[in-house]
């Protein structure tokens, strides 16, 4: 379920496992041309998912043949046609991340997981975060249960799936497999003072899940005034996501120009996910709304406020610091400007500590990463 590595995420998930791995890898991805154009070229085999928009009358005469049989996996054999057509590996991994919060993704996401599995394919979900209250559709339930392994990257998630999974299916605990991503370090641009920037990232996602209509723009806007007004600190704009239908840069662009004449601003150009670690493990502390780009800042002992708005967010912190209140801020819970300036005051007081707990924690939790790929290891050596 990659879809492609403009989605810096995807990108940094699919990178990391890629390397826990000695067994060559196949990736099923929804965009090779960007998968090419940054860090998974060579990484690995890269097949393209068949797209109906590319092909009309096969998407008719699939929208037909569903009609006439009631075989929704089709849709799934023909879009990962390149698999389904040659022998089936005995194994295939859902990369997971918080796929299954969205309505849009979890029928495909069953339909897919059922059609392997009825080819005899062992299926493995890994590196997920699941909202508890999803597990009270037993559709989903019974689909959980279709896996042979889930590796949950938070305990909230864990908890949730423990309550409902079967013996048949194997769960574990360990962190998202990003933490243990590398950082390729670019030149830093002119304003980016090396241990003095604020990294700050937006994403349309939280604006999408924003009560307030505008408030999230306006406290952005309203601590980047204060952390000019305030502080000798630059700021860094680092977008994590560049898709057209959901692009990071838009709400990052909209802030550049409004504080370009400060000159306390410096906007991060789009690249790999390795490399937009390396800006932000540069920074002193991080402002972020993409999940994968706190990851990079939290693995980097970089202090971190994360703007949130799923169990994603919650759980991840809750295992970090033992608790997610003060170090997550729901964006639901935004009401007004200056909530995120009160938010941002919390992390400058605890920013020395926040940066020894992360020290202290980090090689052992980053080292429990490395079981995701060591689990994925076994279940394959057992099949061969």
């Amino acid at each position: 379920m990659h879809a492609g590595s403009g989605n810096h995420g995807c990108e940094a998930i699919v990178n990391s496992v890629c390397r826990m791995l000695n067994s060559p890898v196949a990736v099923l991805t929804n965009s090779v041309e960007e998968d090419n154009a940054y860090s998974l070229k060579d990484m690995c085999e890269l097949i393209p998912e068949r797209k109906f928009a590319k092909h009309k009358m096969a998407h008719i005469l699939y929208y037909l043949y569903r009609k006439l049989t009631d075989d929704g996996e089709s849709f799934i054999r023909y879009r990962y046609g390149a698999v389904f057509g040659r022998e089936m590996s005995p194994l295939a991994v859902s990369i997971g991340g918080d796929n299954y919060c969205y309505d849009i993704m979890v029928k495909d996401l069953m339909l897919a997981n059922h059609a392997f599995n009825q080819k005899g394919t062992r299926t493995i979900l890994l590196g997920c975060s699941i909202e508890p209250e999803l597990l009270n559709d037993q559709a989903i339930v019974e689909d959980m249960n279709r896996y042979h392994t889930i590796i949950a990257r938070e305990s909230i998630t864990y908890e949730a799936l423990k309550a409902v999974l079967k013996s048949n299916t194997t769960l574990h605990l360990y962190p998202d497999p990003a933490f243990t991503l590398g950082k390729s370090e670019l030149p830093l641009p002119e304003g980016f003072a090396e241990g003095n920037t604020v990294g700050i990232n937006i994403s349309p996602m939280i604006q999408d899940n924003e009560k307030a209509s505008g408030v999230t723009m306006a406290g952005y806007r309203a601590l980047i005034q204060y952390i000019i007004d305030t502080t000798d600190m630059q700021i860094a704009l680092i977008p994590h996501v560049v898709w057209d239908r959901n692009d990071d840069r838009k709400p990052l662009k909209e802030l550049d120009e409004a504080f370009i004449h400060t000159g306390r601003v410096v906007l991060i150009p789009d690249c790999s996910c390795e490399e937009l670690k390396g800006f932000i493990a540069r920074c002193r502390m991080f402002v972020g709304a993409r999940t994968h780009a706190t990851i990079a800042a939290y693995s980097s002992l970089v202090p971190t406020l994360v703007v949130g708005y799923s169990v994603k967010a919650r759980g991840i912190a809750r295992d970090l610091f033992g608790t997610d209140e003060h170090y997550v801020v729901p964006v639901q819970t935004l009401e007004s400007e200056n909530d995120l300036i009160a938010a941002f005051l919390w992390l400058q007081q605890e920013e020395t500590q926040m940066h020894t707990k992360l020290m202290a924690c980090m090689p052992e939790y980053c080292s429990r990463a490395l079981q995701t790929g060591r689990e994925v290891e076994k279940v394959w050596a057992e099949l061969n």
